[in-house]
Formats: structure tokens, C-alpha cells, sequence
């Protein structure tokens, strides 16, 4: 417990004594933390005798008495299943730290029913997201799966032959322009594009020519040579990209998903593939994943699939860690959190 200076006069009584006090006071406190961090995260709390750990597996195998536990820090793809087992065991819970930055998977009916704080990992993924969204723009451009055909059967074209484009002066409209989009943004605009954003509360921002509401992008679909979805999985963007989109949308136009599968109508994207209504499309994410292995979507030559993997890098676990100690101070000592998610909105 961290020791304050008390004014002749008063008596303090710990923490709960005086509510000049309370909010300077550093409260011991029992968190639930992923063992898949215990190594990084173990040494960096060690020293903090007001803090007890109480480790959880994958599996929600819990290394202690987690019944008072009011932190929970819960590792990758957190099911609900797991979730509920953590909610039933703790209901003490106060802040929720989650490392990802979707959290639809979170807000189920059990989880709305209770006060209990959410933060996201909102800014961790932005960059190696960002870097993908270029790998996938180039990788249509620049024709590198034509490129690599030739490669692999030993061929050869002249260069008039092959459709390659530039990204100078080419039309980006990214659909969600929160951290990962700005970070797509910068990197765009100093390959020469002319980037435009939809938010729910638009405003001018660097990199983007222009900005539109939440309800205007769809006016902007017969322009874009480049449609990158990086908005959040809520009730209002579940299906957004839907066949009145698509069918919007240029012939050449290039599809980027880095949201969450479910913001595209799958059913509808697969007849526009197969009727050519745009160009193709590059796919991180979809509605059920693992992607089946008999999924249609496997067998357009024009669909660039990742599984899932756009926003990883070997920094990614520092970000995480960086932001939850961050946060852990803060809630400590009782200042506002980071990355605080709206639940009604759903971000």
C-alpha cells in the first residue's frame, strides 16, 4: 500500500476511511491473467505486493481462488464459453482487458448484464494491419499472382502482356476510419492514392482527402478502385457489404477485408466473383474460421485468402503488454482508462 501524508488533524483508517483519500489510495487487488503470459507479465508484477495473481489457461483451469478477482486479462480468441466459466468463477469483476480490438465475441447477454468496465486492444494492431493492407493492394497491382504462376511453370511474358497498374492517383475508400485505417491511410497516401474514409462521426483528418459519414460511403462505391473494411462487427455493419454494395461497386474494383468476416455478405461476394461484378477480392477474415476447406471461396484465382493473420508481428505481444500495465496503473490509482469500449455501440 502506498503511503500518503495525512494533514495534522485527520486520522485516516486505510483507504475506504476518507474519500479525500480514496482516490490516491492504491488498493490491493487479485487479477486473472493468461499463463500464455505469465513469463513476460510475471517479472513486471513481482515487485507490487498490493497485486495477486490468479493464472488461467485456455481451457479457463484457474491457478488460485479467482471468487475476488476484480482484473481479468484474458488471452487470444476468448470464447464464450470460456467467458461465461470466467464470469460464473469471479463475480467480483471490474475492468476487463481484452488484447484484441473486436469485441463483439465479448458482448454477450451474460457479460451486458454486468458493470464491469471493458477496455480493447484498439492502436496494437494498427501497423502490421496497415502493412498487410499495402501487401494486399501491391499484390493485385503489381499482377503477383500471375507473377508467380509464371515462376512456378517456368514461363515467360513480355511486360506489355501483363496488366500491371500503379497506385498513383488509383482511389482508396477505407469503410471504418479509426486507428487501423489511419495507419492504412499514411501509408497509402505516400504511395500517391487519393484516400478517402467513412466514420460514424466524420471529420477532416491527415491522409484522407475526405471523410463521410456513416451513412454516405455507399455514394462513394462507383469511384473507389480500392475498398478496405476496417470497421467494427455490430448490429448496424453485420452483412454491410451486401449485393446492393457490390453491385455498386466498378468492375475493377479490389475488395479488402481486415474487419471481421460477417461485415461481408459472403453468399452475395461469391456471386459477384462469379459474375465478375468487381475485380477480386483479398480475405483475412470470414464468417466461420477456420475457412472449411470446401468453401468456394477457395477457388477463385482472383481471392487472395490469409488465415486470420493480418494483424500479428513479433511486437504485438510488447504493445499488449505495454498497454495492460499502462491501464493497470491507471486503474490503481484511479485515473481514466484506455481504449474504454462503448458496449451499446458495440466498440
Amino acid at each position: 500500500m502506498i503511503a500518503l501524508p495525512i494533514e495534522q488533524g485527520q486520522v485516516s483508517k486505510g483507504c475506504e476511511a476518507l474519500t479525500i483519500l480514496s482516490s490516491l489510495c492504491v488498493q490491493a487487488m487479485k487479477l486473472i491473467l493468461p499463463t500464455e503470459f505469465a513469463s513476460i507479465l510475471e517479472p513486471r508484477l513481482s515487485h507490487d505486493p498490493d497485486i495477486q495473481i490468479v493464472w488461467a489457461d485456455t481451457h479457463t483451469n484457474f491457478e488460485g481462488d479467482p471468487s475476488d478477482a476484480e482484473v481479468y486479462f484474458n488471452w487470444f480468441y476468448l470464447k464464450p464459453d470460456t467467458l461465461r466459466k470466467v464470469l460464473a468463477a469471479a463475480p467480483k469483476l471490474r475492468w476487463h482487458q481484452t488484447p484484441s480490438a473486436g469485441v463483439n465475441h465479448i458482448l454477450i447477454p451474460e457479460y451486458l448484464q454486468r458493470e464491469i468496465t471493458l477496455t480493447n486492444g484498439a492502436g496494437t494492431f494498427s501497423i502490421p494491419i496497415a502493412e498487410f493492407v499495402l501487401t494486399y493492394i501491391l499484390y493485385h497491382t503489381k499482377q503477383l499472382n500471375t507473377l508467380l504462376d509464371l515462376r512456378t511453370n517456368h514461363s515467360w511474358k513480355k511486360s506489355i502482356e501483363l496488366p500491371i497498374q500503379e497506385l498513383s492517383d488509383a482511389t482508396l475508400l477505407i469503410i471504418g476510419a479509426g486507428s487501423i485505417g489511419q495507419e492504412i491511410a499514411k501509408r497509402a497516401s505516400a504511395f500517391g492514392m487519393r484516400v478517402w474514409g467513412s466514420r460514424r462521426k466524420p471529420e477532416p483528418m491527415p491522409n484522407f482527402e475526405k471523410v463521410v459519414g456513416a451513412d454516405e460511403w455507399r455514394s462513394l462505391l462507383p469511384e473507389a478502385d480500392y475498398i478496405v473494411l476496417a470497421t467494427p462487427l455490430t448490429s448496424e455493419t453485420k452483412h454491410l457489404i451486401d449485393e446492393t454494395a457490390l453491385k455498386a461497386m466498378r468492375p475493377n474494383a479490389y475488395l479488402i477485408n481486415v474487419a471481421r468476416g460477417a461485415v461481408i455478405d459472403e453468399a452475395a461476394l461469391i456471386t459477384a466473383l462469379k459474375e465478375g461484378w468487381i475485380a477480386g477480392a483479398a480475405l483475412d477474415t470470414f464468417e466461420t474460421e477456420p475457412l472449411p476447406s470446401d468453401h468456394p471461396l477457395w477457388s477463385f484465382p482472383n481471392v487472395l485468402i490469409t488465415p486470420h493473420c493480418s494483424g500479428f508481428s513479433s511486437r504485438i505481444a510488447d504493445r499488449m503488454i505495454n498497454l495492460f500495465l499502462d491501464n493497470l496503473r491507471r486503474y490503481q490509482t484511479g485515473q481514466p482508462l484506455r481504449n474504454v469500449v462503448d458496449k451499446t455501440a458495440g466498440y
